[in-house]
């Protein structure tokens, strides 16, 4: 379990997208709870070294045994070094759950470490609903998720697929769910055969797999007992069972984390005063992005962006009844890590506006204050708006959660956006705001001091950090071309 945890977790830790959605793909079997047949009869342990760039950057445990006559006591504990703006970050987490003999969860505490972000959760599941206290040090969040079947605990030990998945091709639905995000998932699985694999100078006879969700994919190799020999992730990350010894023995921090999934561009920069920016663009089909809306027109491939005016311009000489902008985004919601509604929250908002009622220098004030408040500092874990003003550090996620929250406490309509952003001589995974104004949609970066944003901030998402793992699916296959501004 804390391998998928940790494979998003350090494809995306930039952007914390940690949340999974439902695959949309139909016609596909799925893993019925009374099929899942006591699959783990006796007690085991396995190490699994965690690789990147053919360093070894970690380890990762997970102890199974019987814990009565019809449940499994699971333990699972992971160590990192991580390294992050050239700066090393040892992270910690562990995992103890219950489960059933056919894997479904049934209680659960998780906890994880990193130097600035530190967080414990508990929870139990009754039917299909799982009930949650979440603790981050800053906030205390507790809530329910509710899923279409019983969830089941991913573990190494997958032999329900051997008996399910037999020939090239076939598929299986597991409705999964995450402990560390707290959210759920239903992962797409895909037989593609037996394969041969030269690993710590044996040869082994493995089963081939691929995990599919929200246009993700993970590959990995079972044995003929079902157990995990090695697992890819998209961001080159490798997990592979090896001796206790040989696993803990960590070599090295690996290579900057960020650079490794940062976007190589083509083509030429733009000139320094361009109000228009267009890009060519390539990315998985099968992607859940949003590209249209605001100042981002999408057609064919070509992405083009118009910066905006700030302050914008009123349509018609009037003011827009409500101030809404087109869209069905929850933009005014208080949600899980957009705590809008908390008092703290609202308390500061009206001290940093005072007395200024006009949603435009409102604006304006808020994005200054977070930009001079919260120290720029990678944080590695979930981003929520009350834990930042309570730490006053944070990266952009950290950023974007906390602006959010406060201009949605004075009911101005904001988004948090997810894509990337030039910096240096790559594009790499951002996150930033959108607000609307006089109906119109304005972008600002409170990181970096924007408002407007700049047209190197190109959006594929727009939501709360349940909504930006669309982001994970474009990790080593986005294509950018800058184009000249003549086309």
């Amino acid at each position: 379990m804390i391998a998928r945890i940790f494979k998003v977790f350090v494809v995306c830790c930039w952007l914390a997208l940690l949340v999974f959605l439902v695959q949309r793909d139909f016609f596909v079997s799925t893993l019925e709870s009374d099929e899942q047949a006591a699959l783990i009869q006796a007690k085991y342990q396995q190490y699994y070294g965690v690789y990147l760039q053919d360093k070894r950057i970690g380890y990762i445990m997970e102890d199974v045994r019987p814990d009565g006559e019809n449940s499994l006591h699971i333990l699972q504990e992971a160590s990192l070094r991580l390294k992050v703006l050239n700066s090393v970050q040892p992270i910690k987490m562990n995992l103890t759950a219950t489960v059933g003999n056919g894997l479904q969860l049934r209680t659960f505490e998780f906890l994880f470490s990193s130097p600035f972000y530190s967080t414990t959760a508990n929870g139990r599941v009754e039917g299909n609903t799982v009930h949650f206290t979440l603790d981050t040090g800053g906030a205390t969040i507790q809530d329910t998720i509710t899923l279409p079947a019983p969830p089941v605990l991913p573990l190494n030990q997958r032999s329900y697929l051997l008996s399910k998945l037999h020939e090239k091709g076939d598929k299986l639905k597991v409705p999964f769910f995450d402990p560390f995000s707290l959210t759920a998932r239903t992962s797409v699985i895909t037989y593609n055969g037996e394969e041969k694999k030269l690993l710590n100078e044996r040869i082994y006879h493995l089963r081939h797999f691929t995990e599919s969700y929200s246009g993700m994919q993970v590959n990995f190799w079972l044995d003929n007992e079902g157990k995990v020999i090695r697992e890819r992730s998209p961001a080159g990350f490798v997990f592979q069972a090896e001796p206790k010894f040989k696993a803990m023995d960590i070599q090295d921090s690996g290579d900057e984390l960020l650079s490794a999934v940062a976007v190589q561009y083509t083509g030429k920069l733009l000139e320094k005063n361009n109000r228009v920016a267009a890009f060519r663009l390539q990315f998985p089909e099968d992607a859940e992005v949003t590209l249209n809306g605001g100042r981002q027109h999408f057609a064919e491939g070509r992405l083009t962006l118009t910066k905006e005016e700030f302050p914008p311009l009123l349509k018609d000489n009037e003011l827009i009844s409500g101030n809404s902008c087109v869209g069905d985004e929850p933009t005014l919601s208080a949600s899980r890590y957009v705590q809008s509604d908390n008092p703290d929250i609202k308390e500061k908002a009206k001290e940093i506006v005072g007395e200024i009622a006009d949603p435009v220098r409102q604006v304006s004030l808020l994005a200054e204050w977070v930009y001079e408040n919260i120290e720029k500092r990678p944080v590695i874990g979930l981003p929520d708006a009350l834990t930042t003003l309570k730490s006053g550090r944070g990266d952009c996620n950290e950023h974007a959660a906390l602006f959010a929250a406060l201009a949605r406490s004075l009911n101005i309509p904001t988004v948090i956006a997810a894509g990337v952003t030039l910096h240096n001589d790559a594009f790499y995974y951002h996150a930033w705001n959108e607000v609307c104004l006089n109906g119109q949609w304005v972008s600002l970066d409170t990181t970096v001091n924007q408002l407007p944003a700049d047209l190197y901030h190109i959006r594929f998402t727009r939501g709360d950090l349940e909504g930006q793992l669309a982001i994970g699916a474009l990790i080593g296959k986005l294509q950018i071309e800058i184009l000249p501004a003549q086309e």
